[in-house]
C-alpha cells in the first residue's frame, strides 16, 4: 500500500509565524518524508490577508499550497493575484462572483492527484451558502479525478466543525479546522475512514492571545473601546498534523499532531 505523506499547518499568523516556517519547515519535511504541504494563510501579512510577495516567500520555504478563510480580503493586494494562482484559494461558498476559487486538483508525483477544498463555517460568522451542501457538491466534482481529498474548514464553533467531519466521513481523506487558532487534542480517524481534527491550531507568537500581542486584547476586553490589535512577538509555535493518506483508496492511515515552539 503506497501512502502519501501530508502536512498541514494552522494559521500562520504574521512575523512571527512566517520566521518559523522558513526557518524549519525545511527540516520537518525532510525528517517526516513530507510529500505535500498545505498550510492556512489568511493571516500571514501582519496577521491580515497575505500578499503576493509573502505567499511567494512561504512558497520558498516549503510550503506548497494555501487555503484562507473569513480573512482572505483583509489585504486587497490579494484582489491582483488571487484569480491566477492556482496555489491558493479561498471558502468555496462566497456568492458567485467573488474572485478566486474555492477548490482546486494539484498533481502531487507520477500523475497523484489531490483535492483540495476550502470552505467556511455559518455559526457566529459571515451568513455565507451552505457550507455543507456546497462542500458535497463540489466533492462530487473532484472525485471524478481523485479520490485524495482534504477539506479546511474555516469555522468558529465546535459543534459545526464537528458536524462537517462527520457528515465528510468517507467521503474525504481529512477535515480539518482552522480559524481559532487553539490546536485541539480530538484527532482521529473516524470510522469510515476520514482523518479528522477541530481546530489544526495557530503557527505564530507563543506568548499572545491567538497570535496578536496578549496586553492590548486584554485591555479591549477591560474597556470595551475600540483598539488596534498588533502581531505579538518573541518566541515562536508551529501547529500543524501529518496525515498519511492511501493513495488508492484516499482514506486516511494515521493522525499525529506534529508541533514545534522556537
Amino acid at each position: 500500500m503506497k501512502a502519501l505523506k501530508l502536512l498541514f499547518i494552522g494559521d500562520i499568523v504574521g512575523r512571527p509565524g512566517r520566521n518559523i516556517i522558513k526557518e524549519n519547515l525545511r527540516n520537518l519535511i525532510e525528517e517526516n518524508n513530507v510529500d505535500f504541504v498545505i498550510a492556512n494563510g489568511e493571516n500571514a501579512a501582519g496577521g491580515n490577508g497575505i500578499t503576493k510577495k509573502i505567499a511567494e516567500e512561504l512558497f520558498d520555504a516549503g510550503i506548497n499550497f494555501f487555503t484562507m478563510g473569513n480573512h482572505v480580503w483583509d489585504n486587497k493586494e490579494i484582489f491582483s493575484f488571487i484569480d491566477t494562482e492556482e496555489r491558493i484559494i479561498r471558502p468555496l461558498n462566497y456568492p458567485p462572483g467573488a474572485p478566486g476559487k474555492g477548490s482546486n486538483i494539484i498533481e502531487i508525483k507520477n500523475n497523484l492527484k489531490i483535492g483540495i477544498i476550502n470552505i467556511s463555517g455559518r455559526t457566529f460568522m459571515q451568513a455565507l451558502d451552505c457550507p455543507f451542501r456546497t462542500c458535497a457538491e463540489e466533492i462530487e466534482k473532484i472525485n471524478k479525478i481523485t479520490n485524495i481529498i482534504v477539506v479546511d474548514f474555516h469555522a468558529e464553533a465546535t459543534s459545526e466543525k464537528q458536524a462537517m467531519g462527520w457528515f465528510l466521513d468517507g467521503k474525504v481523506s481529512l477535515v480539518v479546522g482552522t480559524h481559532t487558532h487553539v490546536q485541539t487534542a480530538d484527532e482521529r480517524i473516524l470510522p469510515k475512514g476520514t482523518a479528522y481534527i477541530t481546530d489544526v491550531g495557530m503557527t505564530g507568537a507563543y506568548d499572545s492571545i491567538l497570535g496578536i500581542d496578549k496586553d492590548e486584547v486584554i485591555k479591549k476586553f477591560l474597556n470595551q473601546l475600540p483598539a488596534r490589535f498588533e502581531v505579538a512577538s518573541g518566541r515562536a509555535q508551529l501547529n500543524s498534523v501529518l496525515v498519511e493518506i492511501d493513495e488508492i483508496t484516499g482514506l486516511a492511515i494515521s493522525i499525529k499532531r506534529l508541533n514545534l515552539l522556537k
